[in-house]
């Protein structure tokens, strides 16, 4: 067989072959955006691209060898993230052209560690629910998710092999798992959130997508700045608490078919799979994920509101920002202090075992642009704090990929990480 184009190589890979001399970053880049020439046109994820500006940074990044964790390795960055060579529209016409001094942390963090940045992904507006154009690449009549949909399907479609996203409700994990690649919301306030465009501050968490669990360990070394230390199988097979949640109702019939034979699948291949139920103190935590984003909402986009409110759209105007304006301080309060119950209580229950076994989204991707699916199995992990993980695992009636999802203890994400490899072994990854 001929040798892998370099776009469709892993971040590891090229990471390895570039320090080896293998392959230099020029190439890659050239890869890359052949491939999104070819097929951006049905996928459209891009918001901003500048081929002769990404094409530029490779040859420097070959003309000074300078090592790095992610030398030569192509990403993009999700259009809520400030870049100071790159316009930041945020999803909204309001931001047409803007161009930030500065850019995001999210931004600086891999291009310090020697990664090129081909351009900014398609938002939803301001990481809301009004959706972009950005299809599924796996049937462009589907969607892809939301809010990070851009980062998503240009990872799934071979575009860049790393893309980063944020997640207030469900926005890294459900867009992963409809586009069939691995999504990672790290623990609350480890991705460092400065240059982003706030959503909601007391859920707003930066997060990763690649297409193998070890590219998800690679950046979120050089997202975290620490040294890279690659996932490692458990020593034994883990321990898995399968938990359909208080939502199972409202799961897809595929979606329910791919996480029991999931769970089959691991408790044959050594795993112990104990059916357990979030803690009752837990019970509310939709309501309470509902008055954290709309609460924030109106105090957050008051910059918008005072001087371009027309702008916004009706579906943010006249849903999360009116709801905020109608509830009150105490109604605020009395929800973060639910939201604390509710972690120490998540922190207990978890502790017993390796990781939970859940769903990351009802099923396949819906049909059509304009919804950008149920966010109802990743919002309360959100809330919760908890590092999360997607894996495809099957597929929907349409052929549309359908994946799981794997929650680990608030801090303890290098061991979310390592379940999730022995997970990816024993599913196989869907390409």
């Amino acid at each position: 067989m001929p040798p892998a184009e370099p776009h469709r190589l892993s971040a590891t890979s090229l990471a390895h072959r570039v320090a080896a001399g293998e392959l230099s970053a020029e190439a890659i880049v050239r890869s890359c955006l052949d491939r999104i020439r070819e097929r951006d046109g049905v996928v459209r994820a891009w918001a901003h691209l500048d081929p002769d500006q990404a094409l530029a940074a490779a040859r420097t990044c070959d003309r000074t060898g300078r090592a790095g964790l992610l030398r030569g390795v192509p990403f993009g960055i999700k259009d809520i993230f400030d870049t100071a060579d790159m316009p930041a529209g945020y999803g909204s016409p309001i931001y047409t052209g803007c161009r930030p001094a500065f850019d995001a942390s999210a931004a600086s963090l891999p291009r310090a560690a020697g990664a090129i940045l081909l351009g900014k992904t398609v938002t939803t507006e301001f990481a809301n629910r009004h959706p972009g154009p950005t299809s599924n690449p796996h049937d462009p009549a589907h969607s892809p998710g939301g809010s990070s949909s851009g980062s998503a399907a240009a990872v799934a479609d071979f575009m860049v092999p790393l893309a980063l996203g944020t997640q207030t409700g469900g926005s890294v994990i459900r867009p992963a798992a409809f586009c069939g690649i691995v999504g990672f919301k790290p623990s609350f306030g480890l991705f460092p959130p400065a240059g982003m465009h706030v959503n909601t501050e007391s859920l707003d968490t930066v997060g990763a997508m690649a297409r193998s669990v070890e590219d998800i360990a690679l950046f979120r070394a050089a997202l975290m700045a620490i040294p890279y230390a690659p996932p490692q199988l458990p020593e034994r097979p883990p321990s898995l608490a399968l938990c359909r949640t208080m939502h199972w109702a409202r799961a897809q019939p595929e979606g329910r078919a791919v996480l029991e034979a999931a769970a089959l699948r691991l408790r044959a291949a050594g795993a112990t799979i104990v059916e357990s139920e979030l803690p009752p103190e837990c019970a509310e935590i939709g309501e309470i994920q509902r008055r954290h984003s709309a609460w924030e909402a109106p105090r957050n986009h008051a910059p918008e509101l005072y001087r371009h409110e027309a702008l916004l759209s009706p579906v943010l105007r006249e849903e999360r920002i009116a709801a905020g304006r109608r509830l009150s301080l105490d109604d605020f309060r009395a929800a973060w202090r639910a939201a604390e119950r509710a972690r120490a209580a998540a922190g207990r229950w978890v502790g017993e075992f390796d990781a939970i076994l859940t769903l990351p989204a009802p099923g396949q991707a819906p049909k059509g642009l304009g919804d950008t699916g149920s966010a109802v199995f990743n919002a309360l992990w959100t809330v919760l704090h908890m590092p999360c993980l997607t894996l495809p695992a099957g597929e929907g009636p349409d052929g549309l990929p359908v994946g799981i999802q794997l929650v680990g203890r608030r801090h303890d994400d290098a061991r979310l990480l390592d379940v999730g490899l022995w997970v990816e072994r024993h599913l196989g990854a869907r390409q």
